[in-house]
């Protein structure tokens, strides 16, 4: 399989441009999907979530031009608590900010539904995830026993809280002002 997937363009542009799955997109999530995780979701899942689940909110991200799709995310917000349910970029494409332009757009929608609460399950061995995830505030608060299927590994459940206060807001605020610097290197 990815002896068919184009290389990354070198001149890419680093922003990432995001916009509501719809059910068109779930066939190109579906591959990134399987390429990155080895339990993944089925088609059909990302089809029920858009098409029965009131409480998600799919989004993909496609590179600055608005062509390849390249990352997808997802959450559910539950009056004041929200849970990211999948989050990935195409491997091709990952080392740009686009996983943590993702994480971000996810946070500003959790906080619009009304969340004060966000939270996620991470592979217990995703060291790279789990840092991205501390530098947003989300911390660890549990471990899930052979919470994976595929081989039994353990999953950490990791919260962020007080989101729609000030000093979260902030945060936020500055963070993302880095990350935007950041890409302004990167396209320099």
């Amino acid at each position: 399989m990815r002896a068919e997937l184009e290389p990354r363009p070198a001149d890419s542009p680093p922003r990432l441009s995001v916009q509501p799955m719809s059910h068109a997109d779930v066939r190109a999530v579906t591959h990134i999907e399987a390429l990155s995780f080895s339990a993944s979701w089925p088609t059909s899942a990302f089809s029920s979530e858009l098409s029965d689940n009131k409480l998600a909110h799919y989004f993909v991200g496609r590179d600055g031009s608005g062509g390849d799709l390249i990352a997808y995310g997802g959450i559910w917000v539950i009056l004041e608590d929200a849970h990211i349910t999948t989050i990935a970029v195409h491997p091709d494409w990952r080392g740009r900010h686009y996983g943590e332009q993702m994480l971000v757009h996810l946070i500003r929608e959790a906080t619009a539904g009304g969340a004060s609460w966000l939270t996620l399950e991470a592979r217990e061995s995703n060291h790279v995830a789990q840092r991205l995830y501390r530098k947003y505030g989300f911390s660890v608060v549990s471990t899930r026993r052979g919470y994976y299927s595929d081989n039994g590994e353990n999953a950490v459940v990791m919260w962020a809280g007080h989101l729609r206060s000030e000093l979260y807001r902030k945060r936020l605020d500055t963070l993302a002002a880095e990350l935007e610097n950041a890409l302004d290197v990167d396209a320099s």
